[in-house]
């Protein structure tokens, strides 16, 4: 099937626009070099905003002429396309909000990883040293908002959802917006998307300016879920640790909506940090929330973390059903503790230095088949272990349904073979199975075969 394309030269609008000459030596470099594939693709992925689509492999193979370059001028850079998708163009002319996104693009993919890979003042083999890198690319960004009171709501779910829960995050997003709260999430459709909408008229109608609506990815994600134009912070993180981690630093709270294995990837990776010793008193609001068609789902994500995380992690969070306005009322009220907690311990409002983040949420996992295989997922450990461990089997799920580099894995050498405790692994396999029964695997209309199968 032939694909509408376009070429063109487009000039960045921001920070972008002045550059040293050493700066844009350095770009050319690496735009033509080693990262070129990474940079390639998650540009294509930002131009191919709109797209129903959540498979990075096919997006890949859809536009497999499109080429990127980075541009020399006296004034600084231009990016040279070819064969870009027609869609992120209206009447010849690039959307402005494509535009800001391509050129996080090159920010973050080029110019952030020459500072902070490749600069010896960052330890990433250290907590500290990840958590250090994490705060300089969301500054080098120019995410973070200092002299602000906290009003950042971080809202997780799924791509694949329902329109009547499509509809219900635009409702919750509403109501926060009409209370000042500013949106971050994923930066792509569904669950990521409607928060976004729906806070737009809230604050509209509240003459609120300068709303920031956060969008926070990373490079093997972005294709699969393509930053959405509403986004007007977006930033990529190196890989899904870090981006996990800018979410819980950046954020003073969380609404979870109904989604699949990346949220309840995103689940365990909060839970596993709450439930840490050190973070038992740091107040951090933690809310489920979903139309009244989403309360099975929620009951069967309670069930399971009752059952491998027990009631101490119950404690960390509430369910609340078919009431958007309570949503945003509760994490208001929640984030005024936060507020209250920040100012007694001197932490900044814009980055929570104070969260404890073990080790093992904040090293990369690469989810080969021998690495899946290996996982630790038994209850003869830690809760806050057993929930970094079984987030990495959910973040290996999620490589093998939609990245580009998962997908063709799993096509060389079969499924993921996830082993455990046989209680565990019953209990995988039944939430598993009930998202691929209720669609929540792949975008409606698209079936899903599974990329897994679980072992006891």
């Amino acid at each position: 099937m032939k694909h509408d394309v376009t070429d063109a030269q487009i000039a960045p609008d921001g920070r972008l626009e002045v550059l040293s000459r050493q700066e844009v030596s350095k770009l050319l470099d690496s735009s033509q070099g080693g990262l070129y594939q990474t940079f390639r693709n998650c540009a294509l992925a930002v131009l191919n905003c709109g797209s129903a689509m959540d498979d990075g492999k096919e997006l890949l193979e859809r536009y497999p002429d499109f080429a990127i370059r980075v541009v020399q001028e006296q004034r600084g850079i231009k990016l040279e396309l070819k064969n870009a998708p027609a869609q992120a163009f209206v009447d010849g002319h690039m959307i402005k909000g494509i535009n800001e996104h391509l050129f996080a693009v090159v920010r973050d993919i080029i110019y952030a990883d020459d500072e902070i890979n490749h600069n010896p003042h960052f330890d990433l083999e250290t907590s500290n040293g990840i958590s250090n890198a994490v705060f300089h690319i969301l500054r080098n960004a120019n995410i973070l908002r200092p002299m602000t009171n906290p009003k950042l709501v971080v809202c997780w779910g799924g791509h694949s959802i329902s329109r009547k829960e499509y509809e219900y995050t635009k409702q919750v997003g509403h109501e926060m917006g009409l209370r000042g709260l500013d949106i971050c999430t994923g930066c792509g459709p569904g669950a990521m998307k409607g928060p976004m909408k729906g806070a737009t008229i809230g604050h509209a109608k509240q003459r609120i300016k300068n709303s920031q609506y956060l969008g926070i990815t990373e490079p093997g994600i972005i294709a699969a879920e393509s930053p959405n134009p509403i986004v007007n912070d977006l930033v990529i993180l190196p890989d899904i640790e870090k981006r996990l981690e800018a979410f819980v630093r950046t954020g003073h709270g969380i609404v979870v909506f109904p989604g699949g294995a990346g949220t309840a990837e995103e689940i365990l990776y909060i839970l596993g940090i709450l439930l840490h010793p050190d973070n038992q008193e740091m107040p951090f609001p933690l809310i489920f929330s979903g139309p009244d068609s989403a309360e099975v789902y929620f009951e069967q994500i309670d069930r399971f973390i009752s059952a491998t995380l027990g009631k101490e992690a119950q404690r960390r969070y509430q369910i609340i059903i078919d009431d958007p306005a309570l949503v945003a009322r509760e994490m208001l009220a929640g984030i005024s503790q936060v507020r209250a907690f920040r100012k007694q311990h001197g932490d900044a409002y814009y980055f929570n230095w104070l969260l404890k983040i073990d080790p093992v949420f904040q090293e990369p996992f690469n989810p080969t088949h021998d690495n899946m295989k290996a996982l630790a997922l038994h209850s003869d450990q830690e809760k806050h272990l057993l929930a970094a461990n079984l987030r990495r089997a959910f973040s290996g799920i999620v490589a093998g349904n939609v990245k580009d580099s998962g997908i063709r894995a799993i096509e060389q050498y079969g499924h993921f073979e996830i082993r455990g405790d046989s209680r565990i692994m019953t209990l995988m396999d039944t939430l598993l199975t009930s998202f691929v029964a209720q669609h929540r695997m792949k975008l409606p209309g698209k079936k899903y075969s599974p990329c897994y199968r679980t072992i006891s």
